[in-house]
């Protein structure tokens, strides 16, 4: 679309803006965004498709800018192209969306970044949604270097190849330096483009600063077939200012006021070249995936029946997606333990496998939501936390959708022992703003709930558990998010249990023990950890006078944590997983971490009564 020397002088312009705009901010990465300048100069005003007017029209190209810290240079470009009217010398203002590291108050940044190695993968999910709304569109992601240590970016590496997702292009800035020293490469192209390759994509070596190899490689990228591509750019560090260029000790400084930026700003030069990007499509999409029009089959458990929440989950997903094609599921390669395997066998053209790479397959779900797509990604419990990093940044993401699935929580799983135990999730869960908690008991709540999860948006987890469990509840019982199922209660309660998940069956069985007894107790299914129905926990602490929680958790952050926190009562008791659990069946280690039907009877008969 622009010829070589005018893609070179808007290149230095982008240059002038990030160097101008980060000394204005006192703040930033000039450096970071100086070395791939013509590089995106090339993408924004010569390779890709989109329009300036509409961030998310079908058939356009989608950019992901991987290294975030290089948003200076994003916003610059965005801002050249005519796609945004804020001023970047507004970056890192406390009122201007233009923020250090880009997040989706810019409509055309689709996830957060900034956090190293999750662009590729989130890109890697926007590529494959892109298949599956056959829309032509290609999606380019940006990375560094120094980025290319972590190991998310292989699992995205291994993965892109092994779904053949040639609408991918991944260009890696090389430009020898990171934030304390050289990269483990430095500039040898060659040792990352073998990389890239071990791992099945197409590598391209280039030099970065020349605008007629940028071209060649992009329209390579453009014609390979079976693979994904990727650019290995050799450039330089702060490249354009004979003061920067190569040189260590700048990364994250911007230039200071006074002689040195005024030769920065001479050596750049001051290019006025104005490009006007017109609209343009790789062809027709279908646009995002429609909403329902129906609704789905009823649901067909019998009261009493054994059916574990996570078959449940399994479920749901096959009879929700009967019907609404926006559902994908993803899952790390332990399908027939989380029932997604129902999933791809009933529907299996938007089931995504994501082998055991737990860090990938949250980052790819992240990149589905903005596609249009209700990305369902799960795993077992224990093994999310180690993608909690990805987690945190699709929760920095919204309104992108991502619903999280951990199974095989707590240590009524049994003999497997305790690293396969997730003790930790509802903690880790609950302490990220704007996230939804759920942990439904049956295998009604846990359909109901999945269907809630659907509605609500934004980042929502479903905590299953291995054992069957009783069905409790009628098909046509609702379970709202943010409410709670008194499941026992009477006028003469005097003290209230409170239990999700499997601990619910064991505070019903105790209650039916302490109303032999002569002692009422009023047991309440809190499935709603986050927001907890704190208006219902009230009412029963005031006419119960005593609270105890009980929990398959560790006994720090999760239920127990989330009642003291919202309810007022002085006698509140908590009966959490509070030492290293070992191997047993599940009976053995529910009773050996007090969290039994027993321990709970025990605890309700030491709780002082109100006078």
């Amino acid at each position: 679309m622009s010829n070589a020397s005018t893609l070179a002088e808007l290149a230095q312009k982008l240059r002038r803006i990030s160097i101008l705009s980060t000394t204005e901010a006192q703040s930033g990465h000039p450096t970071s965004c100086m070395s791939a300048a013509e590089l995106v100069a090339v993408l924004f005003f010569d390779e890709m498709h989109f329009d300036p007017r509409d961030p998310d029209r079908p058939g356009t190209d989608s950019f992901v800018l991987s290294k975030g810290h290089a948003a200076p240079i994003l916003w610059a470009v965005l801002h050249e192209a005519g796609a945004i009217r804020e001023d970047p010398m507004t970056l890192r203002k406390h009122t201007s969306p233009l923020e250090g590291h880009p997040t989706p108050r810019v409509p055309w940044v689709k996830v957060s970044t900034g956090s190293l190695g999750q662009g590729i993968c989130a890109a890697l999910g926007m590529a494959l949604g892109r298949r599956l709304k056959q829309d032509p569109g290609r999606v380019y992601t940006l990375l560094g270097d120094s980025e290319v240590a972590e190991g998310s970016v292989w699992e995205a590496a291994e993965i892109a190849a092994y779904h053949k997702a040639d609408n991918l292009v991944a260009i890696v800035d090389v430009n020898g330096l990171g934030q304390s020293g050289a990269t483990q490469h430095g500039h040898d192209t060659a040792a990352l483009a073998a990389k890239f390759r071990a791992f099945g994509w197409h590598a391209i070596e280039l030099e970065g600063h020349d605008i007629g190899q940028i071209q060649q490689a992009l329209a390579e990228a453009r014609k390979t077939q079976g693979q994904p591509t990727a650019l290995l750019a050799r450039t330089d560090k702060g490249h354009g200012v004979s003061f920067l260029s190569g040189k260590d000790g700048w990364h994250g400084k911007p230039i200071p006021r006074g002689p040195e930026l005024d030769r920065a700003l001479a050596e750049i030069g001051d290019p006025q070249v104005k490009v006007e990007v017109p609209a343009r499509t790789r062809g027709a999409g279908r646009g995002r995936p429609a909403a329902p029009l129906q609704a789905a089959a009823p649901l067909a458990y019998r009261l009493g029946e054994e059916v574990a929440t996570r078959e449940a989950y399994g479920a749901a997903l096959v009879r929700l997606g009967a019907v609404d094609p926006r559902i994908v599921v993803l899952d790390a390669e332990v399908k027939n333990s989380t029932f997604a395997d129902r999933f791809k066998k009933a529907h299996e053209a938007r089931f995504i496998e994501c082998l055991i790479a737990e860090q990938n397959m949250v980052g790819m779900a992240m990149g589905l939501g903005p596609e249009g797509f209700v990305p369902f990604a799960s795993s077992f419990a224990a093994f999310l936390t180690r993608a909690y990093d990805f987690i945190r940044m699709a929760a920095y993401s919204a309104p992108s959708h991502l619903i999280l699935c951990g199974s095989h929580s707590g240590v009524s799983i049994g003999e497997d022992g305790p690293s396969q135990m997730g003790l930790e999730d509802l903690a880790m869960m609950r302490a990220l703003i704007g996230a939804t908690v759920l942990y439904p008991s049956d295998a009604v709540s846990t359909e109901r709930l999945v269907e809630q999860a659907i509605d609500k948006g934004g980042l929502v987890y479903i905590r299953t558990s291995r054992p069957k469990t009783r069905v409790i509840y009628d098909t046509n019982e609702t379970f709202p998010i943010g409410g709670s199922k008194v499941v026992r209660q009477s006028p003469g309660d005097v003290a209230t249990i409170v239990g999700a998940g499997v601990t619910l069956f064991e505070a019903l069985a105790a209650h039916e023990v302490l109303a032999r007894r002569g002692i009422a107790v009023r047991v309440i299914d809190a499935y709603s950890i986050k927001p907890l129905d704190a208006a219902t926990l009230q009412r029963a602490a005031d006419e119960t006078g005593a609270i105890l929680t009980v929990e398959d958790h560790a006994a720090w952050g999760g239920l127990g944590d989330a009642v003291a926190a919202e309810v007022r009562c002085a006698r509140l008791e908590r009966l959490a997983v509070s030492e290293v659990p070992r191997s047993g069946t599940p009976r053995e280690l529910i009773e050996a971490h007090g969290i039994s039907s027993a321990a709970i009877v025990a605890a309700i008969e030491r709780l002082p009564r109100r006078s």
